[in-house]
């Protein structure tokens, strides 16, 4: 959650992050270091919309609480700061710091205005803090990388030590070009080329947030694969914004993808399904992950919104939220090779009392009979983590109505015929602000052993939910009255039976 004054509003979600007050789209320089998780991010300091990008910045020990810090590296009428990455430079290769106190440098994209001897162009910048990330200073020599482009941009960089050698890889984007562009430094000032990758799979819009890390397959550290992470806008699976993956090798200087489907600049929109998306929602984009996490866990942060109407959600002095923190994993699912997600989890120890008026109930082996079943108050709430398992059996149609009341509803729905799981919130409440909110998303989730698994969060204007273990994901914004707190259970007739239910939440 933030520290804002006005987390009481009935918008403002309880356990995703929100800046106090104004704009907040990418999350960038995402960075543990010294017993601190850093969240910077794309930030409007001064108004509601997007512009005047400078850095925000929140600090949590635990990836669950945030706390808002002033801004880390400021617009001026020179330069916006957008999106990049930050790294802790333990052996001071920079020389911004010293052996004893080696700094924390940030990667980020200089948009120079036209007041700028370099207007138009987007280039790539030095900052750094010899301070846990209290102060930053702008490299003087920036920009440190200049391709003369107007939309080179994003970078993600990280130290790369293999058969090719040890140095820092940058991971940036031509983004009107579709194409990921990597380069070597030895000390984070001096850039070498040494390769590009793409247009491939998804290019109906422009590239942006690209992100490259190793995982074990199946938890298996002698059996790897790279996974490059291209963010897209619009273009994505769902409409609008969205984020993809690919899967591969990468041998210290070029990426070699092993699940490209289409190549090119014409997307085929008949294969969309076969790409590897991150998300098959509408509200999670920009994803990029955590430099320096702890123990090698491969951290994921999203901005929970879509540019399609992202700049007129209904919110009230401030605008966008982060995604819950999501470890991503590889692993082996009917012969392939996937990515699943799990989302760090809030109410892991929240226990619910009547005083605290958190929600606490659950159900175990009973029919899933034709028709809906409304659950008692005590499942209720605008705050909830829901865990149901659903063999639907001889049932078409099974599923959960979430955020329900007066009318409104956000509907979860397997379709037993089709495997497909549908999120629809045409229903759920506010949805007049723009022509594309009002949406259905849907995903292939094959049944294991008869079963469906959901885990599904719940926050005052978003629902997330991961099937399968995290196998399929769909994040979605939605707008309702406070009042639309019912849960309930329904299918389209007998046959289908709920294995268990659980429930737990808060206000």
């Amino acid at each position: 959650m933030t520290t804002s004054t006005a987390l009481g509003c009935q918008y403002r979600p309880q356990h995703h992050y929100t800046a106090d007050r104004n704009w907040l789209n990418d999350p960038n320089g995402l960075l543990y270091a010294n017993g601190t998780y850093h969240l910077f991010y794309q930030h409007n300091p001064f108004g509601n919309g997007w512009g005047n990008m400078s850095w925000g910045h929140a600090t949590s020990p635990d990836l669950l609480h945030w706390a808002e810090q002033p801004v880390a590296i400021a617009c001026d009428e020179h330069e916006a700061i957008f999106s990049g990455s930050a790294v802790l430079d333990t052996d001071n290769t920079s020389g911004f710091g010293t052996p004893d106190n080696p700094p924390l440098v940030a990667i980020y994209t200089s948009a120079y205005s036209l007041a700028s001897p370099l207007g138009g162009r987007q280039a790539q910048s030095l900052a750094y803090s010899t301070d846990d990330g209290a102060t930053w200073t702008k490299h003087a020599g920036n920009p440190v990388l200049d391709r003369g482009s107007a939309d080179f941009r994003d970078p993600k960089v990280f130290w790369y030590d293999g058969a090719a050698g040890s140095y820092w890889v940058m991971v940036a984007v031509e983004a009107m070009d579709r194409e990921v562009v990597l380069y070597k430094s030895a000390d984070l000032k001096a850039w070498e080329y040494l390769s590009t990758f793409g247009p491939a799979n998804a290019t109906g819009g422009v590239w942006e947030c690209p992100d490259l890390f190793e995982l074990p397959v199946d938890g298996h550290a002698g059996n790897t694969k790279w996974v490059l992470v291209v963010n897209l806008n619009p273009g994505g699976i769902a409409g609008g914004s969205a984020g993809q993956y690919f899967l591969g090798t990468f041998d210290g200087v070029a990426f070699v993808s092993e699940t490209t489907v289409t190549e090119g600049l014409q997307p085929d929109d008949s294969r969309m399904a076969e790409y590897g998306w991150l998300d098959w929602g509408r509200d999670y984009y920009a994803a990029v992950s955590f430099s320096n996490a702890p123990d090698g866990r491969r951290l994921m942060v999203g901005w929970m919104n879509n540019w399609q109407y992202g700049a007129l959600t209904p919110t009230n002095g401030w605008r966008g939220a982060m995604s819950l923190v999501r470890e991503v994993r590889l692993a082996t699912r009917s012969g392939r090779v996937v990515l699943i997600q799990a989302a760090l989890d809030p109410l892991e120890n929240v226990e619910a009392t009547e005083n605290a008026g958190a929600a606490a109930y659950a159900e175990a082996g009973r029919p899933l009979d034709a028709g809906t079943r409304w659950l008692p108050p005590e499942a209720s709430g605008a705050v909830l983590r829901i865990d149901a398992e659903i063999e639907p059996g001889a049932a078409g149609e099974v599923g959960l109505l979430l955020r329900a009341g007066g009318g409104e509803r956000t509907v979860l729905a397997y379709n037993c015929s089709t495997g497909v799981l549908r999120l629809d919130r045409t229903a759920s409440g506010n949805t007049g602000f723009h022509e594309s909110f009002a949406s259905v998303e849907s995903v292939p989730v094959p049944l294991e052993d008869g079963r469906l698994r959901l885990r599904i969060f719940l926050d005052r204007c978003s629902v997330e939910v991961f099937a399968q273990d995290g196998l399929a994901t769909i994040t979605d914004q939605v707008f309702p009255a406070e009042s639309s707190s019912q849960v309930g259970l329904f299918a389209d007739r007998d046959g289908g039976r709920l294995v268990s239910l659980d429930i737990v939440g808060g206000a």
